[in-house]
C-alpha cells in the first residue's frame, strides 16, 4: 500500500490540504496516511502526530520566543516521517515550518518524493529562497500563474493548479432562516485562524460592532471561526454584551452565510479570495506589533498586503493596516461603502476580472490530486 504524509503548519493549510486529499481518496482509495494536521484532516479519518496549535505562531517575535519548542516539533516531525517512510511527503503552506522539515527529510531519505502545495511568496520577499528550495522539493504546486516564472527560472518542476478558495463548492444547503433574523442584514467577519492574530483583532472588531449598533441596529454580525478558535471567540463575544453577534465554524454554514452577507470585514490573507469569489464587497484589516511591522517593512517587496491588490498593483480592496486598524476607521470605511453602491460595484467588477485570471482548468483540488496520483503510480 502506498503512503502519504501530509504536513501542514496552521489551520488554513489544514483546510487546503483536506480539499486535495478528499479528492485523492476518491481517485486512489488504497493509500495510507499520517499527518501533522488540524480538524479538517482529522475529519477525513487521518491521524495527526500532534496538535496543530503547538506549531502555529504569528510574527518574528513569537517565533523567537518559541524557537526551542518549534525546533523540538521539527525534530519530532522529521523522525515520525522517516519512521512512517511515505512514498510522498505532501507539505502545504507554512514554509518556515514545512519546508524546513522537507529539507531535512530529503537529506535523510532521498527516495521520498516531496511535493509542496502553496509556494512560498518569493515575489513578496526572500527571492533567493528558490535556489535553496530546488535542492529538496521535487514538485511545486502553484496557486497563481504569475509565480511560474520564479520557479521555471531555476528549473524547479511546477504546476499551476489555481486557488481552491475560488472554487464553487456544491455543499448540501442548510436552511439559514432559523439561525438569523430576516429583518437584519448580515456582515461577515473573519478575525483570523491563529489565536495570536485573533487576540489582536477581536477586541478591535467587537468595538467596531458596537459603533455600528450605535448608528443603526439593523445588522447581524457573524464571526467565521475555525474549530480551534471558535470557543475563544465565543467567550469574548459573550463577555461583550452584544446580542446581534454569532460565531460559526461549520464550513457549509459559513459558506452560505458569506453568500447571504452584504459586506465582509476580513483579516489579511487568502480568505479574501473566497470573499471575492462569493461576490461580496469587503475591506482588509491587519495589525502586527511595532517590531514585527518594522521587520516586514524592511523585507517585503510589494506595496500591498492583499493578493488581489498585489496582482492589480492598486488598492482594489481597502486595506486598514497597523494604526488604521482600529474600530473607528473600520466603522467609517464600512459605512462609506454601504452608502456608496457605485464603489461596491466597482470593487466587485475588479475582483471578478482578477479571479478570472487565476482560475485553473478544472479545480485546484482536482489538479493537485492528479499530480499526487501520478507520483503514486511511479
Amino acid at each position: 500500500m502506498k503512503k502519504i504524509f501530509i504536513l501542514t503548519g496552521e489551520p488554513s493549510g489544514d483546510k487546503l490540504a483536506s480539499t486535495v486529499i478528499s479528492k485523492l481518496m476518491i481517485q486512489n482509495p488504497n493509500v495510507e496516511y499520517l499527518s501533522v494536521g488540524g480538524s479538517n484532516i482529522k475529519n477525513l479519518g487521518i491521524q495527526s502526530i500532534f496538535d496543530l496549535k503547538d506549531i502555529t505562531y504569528l510574527g518574528f517575535t513569537s517565533v523567537i520566543l518559541n524557537i526551542f519548542k518549534i525546533r523540538n516539533r521539527i525534530n519530532k516531525t522529521v523522525d515520525e516521517i522517516i519512521k512512517f517512510n511515505p512514498d510522498i511527503l505532501f507539505s502545504v503552506d507554512s514554509p518556515d515550518f514545512t519546508l524546513r522539515v522537507a529539507e531535512r527529510v530529503k537529506k535523510i531519505n532521498n527516495n521520498i518524493k516531496t511535493i509542496h502545495y502553496v509556494a512560498p511568496q518569493v515575489w513578496v520577499w526572500r527571492k533567493n529562497r528558490v535556489k535553496k528550495i530546488k535542492k529538496f522539493i521535487d514538485h511545486m504546486l502553484l496557486l497563481f500563474n504569475f509565480e511560474k516564472e520564479y520557479f521555471d527560472k531555476e528549473n524547479i518542476k511546477n504546476t499551476f493548479v489555481g486557488h481552491p478558495l475560488i472554487e464553487k463548492n456544491d455543499h448540501v444547503k442548510t436552511v439559514l432562516n432559523d439561525l438569523f433574523s430576516k429583518d437584519k442584514k448580515i456582515i461577515s467577519i473573519f478575525p483570523g485562524s491563529r489565536k495570536s492574530e485573533t487576540n489582536v483583532l477581536l477586541p478591535i472588531l467587537l468595538d467596531f460592532i458596537k459603533l455600528m449598533n450605535n448608528k443603526e441596529n439593523i445588522y447581524s454580525f457573524v464571526f467565521h471561526a475555525t474549530e480551534d478558535n471558535k470557543d475563544f471567540i465565543l467567550n469574548q463575544v459573550n463577555n461583550s454584551g452584544l446580542n446581534n453577534v454569532d460565531v460559526v465554524s461549520d464550513e457549509n454554514i459559513k459558506s452560505q452565510i458569506l453568500s447571504n452577507s452584504i459586506f465582509a470585514v476580513s483579516k489579511s490573507g487568502t480568505v479574501s479570495l473566497q470573499i471575492a469569489s462569493s461576490n461580496i464587497p469587503s475591506i482588509i484589516i491587519y495589525k502586527l506589533s511595532y517590531i514585527n511591522f518594522m521587520i516586514f517593512k524592511l523585507l517585503v517587496n510589494v506595496k500591498f498586503a492583499n493578493i488581489i491588490n498585489i496582482i492589480n498593483n492598486k488598492e482594489v480592496i481597502p486595506e486598514l493596516l497597523q494604526n488604521e486598524c482600529n474600530a473607528k476607521e473600520i466603522f467609517n470605511t464600512v459605512i462609506y461603502f454601504l452608502k456608496n453602491p457605485d464603489l461596491i460595484e466597482k470593487q466587485l467588477n475588479d475582483c471578478n476580472k482578477t479571479l478570472e485570471g487565476i482560475k485553473s482548468k478544472t479545480s485546484s483540488s482536482n489538479e493537485s490530486a492528479s499530480i499526487l496520483s501520478k507520483y503514486l503510480a511511479f
